[in-house]
């Protein structure tokens, strides 16, 4: 695929959504050993109910790509109060904003939008890289997305992805060897060793999400 045309987004999340539906037990079961175990519930909520929001702000967004995943965004907060929620939909939102006025998106716009997301989970949460989070995912993805533009201007949505995932995945193996600095994780940061960071595994979930759709 070489590009997502407006009226595909919500397709497009809603491969996400069944992806996250699909591995919510996991999150949840990895999350209840050093989290609140509601990792799973939380990505599922918000990224299930996702595609309908955006589905309703099709008509206020006139054909613009940022502008309906601003709106969408800004919706799916007040769906999953909680501090993974908000961190997604913050995302969604700055994502959005750096594809304003984009009626489609190639490969480069695609990774603007992975950049923008990851600087709002970054803005949101006052995360940084190396901190056990799933900043440590969604960054490397988007760095390896905005490389392969880089590398290749003419490259499809695709091609971009699959570099994200790449990363993603990369990025989860890493966060074995990290040490956790937040919540019940930094308590109880000796039980992490060796073990990914259920954040980042779900990081991973939402460009997995990304790529299923785009193959």
């Amino acid at each position: 695929m070489e590009k997502i045309l407006f009226d595909q987004i919500p397709d497009l999340f809603a491969s996400v959504g069944a992806l996250f539906a699909e591995k919510k037990e996991e999150l949840c079961e990895m999350d209840a050993k050093l989290g609140d175990g509601d990792l799973g519930l939380t990505m599922s909520k918000g990224f299930g109910e996702l595609p309908s929001l955006l589905r309703d702000q099709e008509a206020d967004a006139a054909g613009d790509i940022g502008k309906l995943l601003m709106k969408a965004g800004m919706k799916m907060s007040s769906l999953i109060p909680s501090t993974m929620g908000f961190l997604m939909s913050t995302g969604v939102m700055e994502g959005g904003k750096a594809v304003k006025g984009k009626t489609e998106l190639d490969g480069a716009a695609l990774a603007a939008f992975l950049t923008g997301f990851a600087a709002g989970v970054q803005k949101r949460g006052k995360c940084q890289a190396g901190q056990r989070t799933i900043y440590d995912a969604i960054l490397p993805a988007a760095d390896a997305a905005a490389a392969a533009v880089r590398e290749n201007p003419a490259a499809g949505v695709s091609e971009v992805i699959a570099a994200a995932l790449d990363a993603a995945q990369a990025g989860v193996e890493a966060t074995k060897d990290m040490v956790p600095v937040f919540g019940k994780a930094a308590v109880h940061a000796a039980a992490c060793a060796g073990a990914p960071d259920q954040g980042a595994v779900a990081g991973n979930y939402l460009i997995l999400g990304l790529a299923n759709y785009l193959k």
